[in-house]
This record gives structure tokens, C-alpha cells and sequence, in this order.
């Protein structure tokens, strides 16, 4: 049994139902509400603040989602011991390079991390260590960790709500807004430090020191192929000519949101563009009829849209998308017992394993190990299943070094069910 196999029923954190409800005191910035860095001059003088400051940096970013093209920073947010907490506009400062190198060598406090590295990574900031507090909250057994439930539960404190899902990309930011953003980095290394601790009671420290090597170590995430097709409400389109329309709307629909800075939900929406894929209209006026090409659409617009739809029309057959993307991995689980009797015997007792075992440690079953390595696990096993080979074949599908310790006696078991 691991140390954290014997501690988790003892340390594991009672969660919000088990202790009821309670007053918490609204949090409020310890400094005030911080004016915003946008010029060269006042960004040096943070530079300089945070190479003096010591300890980690508290990390966090706002996005437009939902409002603009993309997912770029609007708002930076930090806070560090000596240095205070500083709000930047990467608008007005697109380089933060030089903050991100006098912060080289320090680790660096997000909560979800994966969330907001890649438009921190755009603006030149890329941390070398790093604490995720969500993911930690995860390990720890949390049934809920967003930042303002985890900050509640853990620190006492409770945070602003609100401001989320506001537009970040709006000139100049509102006062109650820039209170938000602050108070997202004024507790972020204090709710490490308890959950450091947290983790070492239960013996999953070192389980989270690796998760959070390899977010460092992980590469940019490559392009979609096919992002057209996360069209939401696509499974209705069956056929190849309507999936082209689906593809050449939603190319038209990118090209136009990037050049107007828009979210593509705002150009046009997704039901219009399965609508119109449905329909396949014969012209401008057949488009108009339908839903999300309404009275306030300009002809103009509509002009666009039918030119994107006619050229889908007169697209060969050779050239027509596919109903169905190409499969690179297994086939859905669904299917197994028909194609493949005994891999569907290895995945129920894999999944079976995992799922206990993750309960055990109370954790996720996803953080214990990816469901998709299960799958692909069972599907194409190692030969002879001996759990050397077991061993290898998840750190090929990217398993962590504790996963592997955890799992593969569970998985080696399993496998055999299906010999």
C-alpha cells in the first residue's frame, strides 16, 4: 500500500456539503485596486519590481471569449512577494518577453493552467516551473475546484463574482472589473501553500510535481484538422454535398471574424450554418427564410453566405468531405464487443480497475489515468502482457512515472481477462 493509499481516508478534504454552509469574508485587494501598466516606461518599472521580488508569482489571464477572434490575452495579472500585485494590458504592451525572463527560475502560480498558457505563451511569457492550484485541488480530492470555491473552502475568503464572462477586450476596463482581475492573484500563493501541504499529508506531492513537469514540457498544441467540423449540431448533416456547405460557411465565417476581430458566433451562427446545410438554398431569398438569416442580415451579407453555399454546389464529387473523420486510434468502445470480443473484456475490467482504485485514492479517474489510454491500452495490449511491457507502453501513450506505478498491476490484471 502507498503512503497515499493510507492517508487518503484521513487527509483527503472535507468537501462543502460535508461541512455545511458559512459566513466567509468577502475578499478586497490588500493594496487597492492597481492602475494598469500600459506603457513602456511604467512596464519597466514592473520588471524591475518582480526581478526584486522573491518567492512564486501568482499568474493569471483575461480573454474575450465569446466577444473576439481568438483566444489573446487582454489583461495580465500578478502578484508576488516585494513586488505586490500589477494588472497589464498586453494590447498596449504586446512583448512581456523581459518579464518573463527575470521571472526564469521562478515557479509561477496558475489555476488551470492549460487554460491560459497558450495566449501567455503569445505574449512571450513561458514559465520553467510551475504550480497549477486547480489540478492540485483534483489530486487533493476536491469534489469542486474552481479558484473562487477552493479559495472559499481552503482560505476562508470569499471572491467577487461576476465578472468572468465580461468582454476584456473593452477600452478602458471598469473599476469593479480591474477588482475582479486583481483579486484573482491575491490569495493564488497562499491557496499553494495550503495545498502543497495538502498534498504532502497524503502523499501526492511528488504525483503532483510530475503533472506539472510535463504542462511545462508539453508542446503547443498543433492545429485541428478539420475544425470545421466541431460545427456544433454537424451530426445532423448527413449528406457529402450539405457537409461542404457546412465547410465552406464556416470557412467564409473564419475568414470574416479574423479580419473583423469578432468572435465567429457573433458573424454568424452555428445553427445557421447547419440550417443552411440542410436546406442547401437555391438563392439569396431562400437563405433569407431561413433561421439566423433573418430580416437584420444586409443583401450583402446574404450575397457572401450564397456565394459560399454555390460554390459548395458546384464542388465535384471527388472533392466532397467525407460524412466521418478518419479514425487514429481505437474504434468507440461501442463497437468493441462486435469487432473485437476480447478487447471489450480488457476495456470493462481496465475501466472497472481504474475506477476503484481512483476512488481509493479519491481522485478523478481521468487524473489517475486518461481514459483514452485505457482505450488504447486495451485495444492494441503489448505482447505477452508481462508488466514491463505494460509499463513501457504507457509511458509511450504519455503516462506520468506515479500513474504507472499505480496502475500497472491493475492493468496487467486486466489485459489477462481478455487472453
Amino acid at each position: 500500500m502507498t503512503d497515499a493509499q493510507q492517508t487518503a481516508d484521513d487527509a483527503a478534504p472535507p468537501t462543502a456539503e460535508e461541512t455545511g454552509p458559512a459566513a466567509v469574508p468577502l475578499l478586497a485587494p490588500r493594496e487597492g485596486v492597481p492602475e494598469v501598466t500600459a506603457e513602456d516606461a511604467a512596464l519597466e518599472s514592473v520588471v524591475a519590481a518582480f526581478a526584486a521580488g522573491s518567492g512564486p508569482v501568482a499568474v493569471d489571464a483575461e480573454r474575450a471569449s465569446g466577444y473576439r477572434y481568438g483566444q489573446r490575452a487582454y489583461l495580465v495579472q500578478l502578484r508576488r512577494e516585494g513586488a505586490g500585485t500589477v494588472l497589464i494590458d498586453p494590447v498596449a504592451c504586446p512583448d512581456l518577453s523581459a518579464l518573463g525572463s527575470v521571472l526564469s527560475g521562478t515557479e509561477w502560480v496558475l489555476h488551470a493552467a492549460t487554460q491560459d498558457l497558450p495566449c501567455l505563451r503569445d505574449i512571450g511569457m513561458v514559465p520553467e516551473q510551475l504550480f497549477d492550484t486547480e489540478l492540485a485541488g483534483r489530486l487533493a480530492g476536491f469534489a469542486r475546484v474552481g479558484l473562487g470555491v477552493m479559495v472559499e473552502n481552503v482560505l476562508g475568503y470569499s471572491l467577487e463574482k461576476g465578472h468572468s464572462a465580461v468582454d476584456w477586450s473593452s477600452r478602458p476596463l471598469p473599476e469593479p472589473w480591474l477588482r475582479y482581475a486583481a483579486l484573482d492573484v491575491e490569495l493564488l500563493v497562499d491557496l499553494r501553500d495550503a495545498l502543497e501541504e495538502e498534498l504532502t499529508k497524503q502523499g501526492k506531492l511528488e504525483w503532483a510535481h510530475q503533472e506539472f513537469a510535463a504542462i511545462v514540457a508539453a508542446p503547443p498544441a498543433p492545429p485541428r484538422k478539420d475544425p470545421w467540423r466541431r460545427t456544433s449540431g454537424v451530426h445532423k448533416v448527413r449528406r457529402r454535398r450539405q457537409l461542404a456547405v457546412v465547410r465552406e460557411l464556416w470557412t467564409t465565417r473564419d475568414h470574416v471574424a479574423q479580419r473583423r476581430d469578432l468572435s465567429p458566433g457573433k458573424v454568424l451562427a452555428d445553427a445557421a450554418i447547419v440550417a443552411a446545410a440542410l436546406a442547401v438554398p437555391a438563392d439569396v431569398t431562400a437563405l433569407a427564410a431561413l433561421p439566423g438569416f433573418g430580416h437584420r442580415m444586409g443583401r450583402r451579407q446574404l450575397q457572401q453566405w450564397q456565394a459560399a453555399v454555390d460554390r459548395a454546389k458546384r464542388l465535384p464529387e471527388s472533392q466532397l468531405p467525407q460524412p466521418g473523420q478518419p479514425v487514429t486510434g481505437p474504434p468507440p468502445p461501442r463497437s468493441w464487443a462486435d469487432k473485437d470480443p476480447a478487447a471489450a473484456a480488457r476495456l470493462a475490467a481496465a475501466r472497472a480497475a481504474v475506477t476503484a482504485h481512483a476512488e481509493e485514492l479519491r481522485l478523478p479517474q481521468e487524473n489517475l489515468l486518461a481514459p483514452d489510454t485505457v482505450r488504447r491500452l486495451c485495444w492494441e495490449p503489448p505482447a505477452g502482457g508481462e508488466p514491463e511491457l505494460v509499463a513501457q507502453s504507457l509511458r509511450s501513450l504519455g503516462a506520468r512515472e506515479w500513474q504507472i506505478e499505480q496502475t500497472v498491476p491493475l492493468l496487467t490484471q486486466a489485459l489477462a481477462a481478455g487472453a
